[in-house]
């Protein structure tokens, strides 16, 4: 059984991370720059940064051909290409959005980009070669609030979105000239731009952090601020969901979700450990948890001594240190990655958060 890879990278949070198709090359934010490393032997050394923002930069994402999109504070987005004379050229895209960009994924077949803000709007963007730059149409109703993720269909069509609204949202994509018209799926065959295709409520009201699409694209999952995971199975176009599956967990909220199989997926937040969810139509639930801090050893059970003990209760009125956590992150979980795996068998799963580690789990629980 594999064990976890764990690397320090920084002391500083990361919003958010993305490896390369062949993932020899990673991107992380790190305040208003996006860092690039290689590999070298279990671990990653700096190669490159990419300065073109000058706010935070809140997401980045690497597509299969190795063109990297950022997004940041400053309401900019740059799409980033190898160059031979000055490593990477930064290509302008007319977001045309009057707050904060958060979030951003590449469409699985490339030609597009979405864009989530807190406009309340997603600003979905294509390349116009006669400009030579990238330009945007936004998807605005009926989006109320801050969109904190978006989340691809596998058509590169429909792509659903979470907002601080309460609810996630399933919309039509569709550029004419840009896409081929899809086969129909369950949840639409209208697929004019901005047509909403499903809208799901937060029982709770709360934010929801996290939406995506299993691998076939017939099931939606969001994970919501009330420490729930949620699964939408649509039936027909225009009618009501099969079933709306709701797990309530009594951890903290969870910031981010992947999958993993279209009956396995894992998601991860405030209680930094990852956690697998199994089910199906019939139902889901919270199966284990894949770094479980009551399996794990504390460092400091380890030393008994006497004098140990009275030092800790001299410096702190207590005999045991318990400022490490017993989890391998230290602090919240931020973004959950595939990383090892095609859609539909992913074995191993990336993690990165505000304690600047890098995580690379197996889906399989670690052992003490």
């Amino acid at each position: 059984m594999s064990t976890p890879e764990v690397n320090l990278l920084f002391h500083q949070p990361i919003n958010d991370h993305s490896f390369s198709q062949d993932r020899s090359l990673l991107a992380v934010t790190r305040d208003s720059n996006v860092e690039l490393y290689t590999r070298s032997g279990k671990g990653f050394t700096l190669k490159d940064e990419l300065k073109g923002h000058d706010k935070t930069v809140t997401s980045v994402d690497i597509a299969p051909s190795g063109k990297i999109v950022t997004c940041s504070q400053d309401r900019n987005a740059l799409v980033w290409e190898p160059s031979p004379e000055s490593g990477w050229k930064p290509t302008l895209v007319l977001l045309r959005l009057n707050r904060a960009a958060t979030f951003v994924r590449w469409s699985p077949d490339e030609k597009k980009f979405a864009v989530g803000s807190g406009a309340r709007a997603i600003a979905i963007c294509y390349f116009e070669e006669e400009n030579d730059w990238w330009v945007s149409k936004h998807i605005k109703k009926p989006l109320r609030s801050t969109v904190l993720s978006v989340a691809w269909h596998p058509n590169s069509v429909l792509l659903a979105a979470g907002s601080t609204d309460a609810h996630a949202r399933v919309f039509s994509s569709f550029i004419k000239g840009v896409d081929v018209k899809p086969n129909p799926t369950a949840w639409g065959e209208r697929i004019p731009f901005n047509t909403v295709c499903g809208e799901f409520t937060n029982n709770s009201g709360g934010w929801v952090h996290s939406v995506g699409f299993s691998p076939s694209g017939d099931v939606l999952a969001f994970a919501a601020h009330d420490s729930s995971i949620t699964l939408v199975y649509p039936s027909a176009p225009e009618q009501a969901p099969q079933a709306i599956i709701t797990v309530t967990t009594p951890m903290l909220p969870f910031l981010s979700l992947a999958w993993l199989n279209e009956n396995e997926l894992v998601a991860g937040g405030h209680d930094c450990q990852p956690v697998v969810f199994q089910g199906s139509i019939n139902g889901w639930k919270l199966a284990y948890s894949v770094d479980d801090p009551s399996k794990t050893s504390r460092e400091s059970e380890k030393e008994a001594s006497a004098l140990h003990m009275f030092r800790q209760m001299d410096l702190k009125g207590k005999d045991t240190d318990d400022s490490t956590l017993r989890t391998i992150h230290q602090n919240t979980i931020v973004t959950i990655r595939a990383y090892e795996g095609g859609p539909g068998n992913v074995t191993k799963f990336s993690t990165t958060g505000v304690d600047g580690r890098i995580v690379i789990f197996p889906k399989t629980p670690r052992r003490a």
